[in-house]
């Protein structure tokens, strides 16, 4: 029986009660145990393969007759090496360094008051997404291996997918010494339901929300629980005069066109006049082989042709498709420039073989990932060696970039003394 609109408040705030009292028994939790729980849960996911599929199906079918464009429908889908993958993550997190525990610093007073500070979790996380039935596995196991307990929000399009990757957690932890109600998923598909997560202060230590733009902007509009603030994905590579033509090329091709739909991938590409006018001919035909469309400036329309008139719009856009916007610049200064007005502080790179062009784009560029003929599509806490992420921070508060298991603790002081007073 589906809750009524009166009874969701109710059953969000019983969600978030349980989800709280468990935290307090993950702290007791030892390394190994959360390790255990985390292969268990691998092994759950991996057996029960296909019933995670068959429901997946379900939501896919939803969404084409909702007419729920390809990168949407990228974004949702599960196949076999997917849930191989976000099994393998666990793993991967189980393997990590526990960071719950470590003494950040100690020192002692002139007293002999004895002071540490030490990493702890940072309590009840509630985790507000979109599409990607993958960041249920990843925010539940980062969540754990950090000793924190979880509060899921999917979005109503993986309901069903959402509702069987959750399924097989809790039998899961039932065969271990973690609390399924470490585990909470709200199953409420009413808009007001997301709502009401954000206004448990009382229960909940931190929101961090997932997906498109709109919904992170209502997230951090409305919430009175804390955010932690993940950003879109308005990514730019910069190919200076000084470029290899066979790494900017590499490089544009695997950051356009390896998953587009993702937040990572390329959104726009900023030329040296130079290098344009030398390699023209290279860039059209790497960009026609790939079936890319190219929405450019006029002096990229010069250049390539089918290229459609840019706007505002399109140095704006997360196109998440084979779209890129490209305008031709004249330095390293221009193309700063042009990422501060437009960026979204997620993602940014440059290719010159300058050392001295790179250092001055790494330095002048604010964003919380940077690369130096590197692709954008490193920025992942799965590439960048965390096992999984729960998110991309683009703020500058607490986390920034892939938030993996150390952005999911804070910090306590502990003073030991012997009968010191003040």
């Amino acid at each position: 029986m589906t809750a009524t609109r009166e009874s969701i408040p109710a059953r969000i705030e019983e969600k978030a009660i349980k989800a709280k009292k468990a935290a307090k028994r993950l702290r007791l939790t030892t390394e190994k145990e959360k390790n255990e729980a985390l292969f268990t849960l691998a092994e759950h996911l991996v057996t029960n393969m296909q019933y995670i599929l068959d429901e997946n199906e379900k939501d896919i079918e939803a969404g084409r007759s909702k007419g729920y464009d390809a990168a949407y429908i990228d974004r949702l889908s599960l196949n076999e090496d997917r849930v191989l993958d976000f099994a393998k993550g666990l793993k991967d997190v189980a393997s990590l360094e526990d960071p719950v525990g470590e003494t950040l610093s100690s020192w002692t007073l002139d007293n002999g008051l004895k002071a540490e500070k030490v990493r702890v979790p940072l309590g009840v996380i509630g985790m507000i997404y979109e599409a990607r039935p993958n960041v249920t596995v990843d925010a539940a196991g980062l969540a754990l291996k950090s000793g924190n307990a979880v509060v899921l929000k999917g979005g109503s399009s993986a309901i069903h997918s959402n509702k069987a990757i959750v399924s097989c957690m809790h039998d899961a932890l039932a065969e271990t010494a973690i609390p399924q109600d470490a585990v909470q998923f709200i199953e409420s598909t009413d808009r007001s339901a997301t709502k009401e997560l954000f206004k448990m202060k009382e229960h909940i230590d931190v929101l961090i929300p997932r997906g498109g733009g709109s919904l992170i902007q209502e997230v951090v509009e409305n919430a009175t629980v804390p955010v932690l603030e993940t950003g879109v994905g308005n990514c730019h590579l910069y190919i200076d005069k000084d470029a290899d033509t066979k790494k900017a090329l590499s490089i544009m091709i695997n950051a356009k066109t390896d998953r587009p739909a993702v937040c990572n991938a390329l959104e726009t590409l900023l030329v040296h006049e130079q290098w344009l006018q030398e390699n023209s001919a290279a860039l059209i035909t790497a960009l026609q082989d790939h079936g890319i469309q190219v929405h450019g400036d006029e002096k990229a329309l010069r250049h390539i042709p089918g290229a459609k008139p840019a706007d505002e719009s399109d140095w704006r856009n997360e196109y998440l498709s084979l779209d890129i916007a490209v305008k031709v610049v004249h330095g390293v200064e221009e193309a700063c420039d042009h990422i501060e007005t437009y960026g979204t502080k997620h993602s940014e790179a440059i290719i010159t073989e300058n050392p001295e062009t790179a250092e001055t784009f790494l330095n002048t560029v604010d964003a919380a990932a940077l690369y130096h003929n590197a692709s954008t599509r490193f920025t992942d806490g799965g590439a960048l060696g965390f096992g999984a992420e729960i998110g991309i921070s683009t703020q500058k508060l607490h986390a920034r970039g892939p938030m993996g298991l150390k952005e999911l603790t804070t910090c306590k002081f502990i003073m030991k003394g012997n009968g010191h007073i003040r």
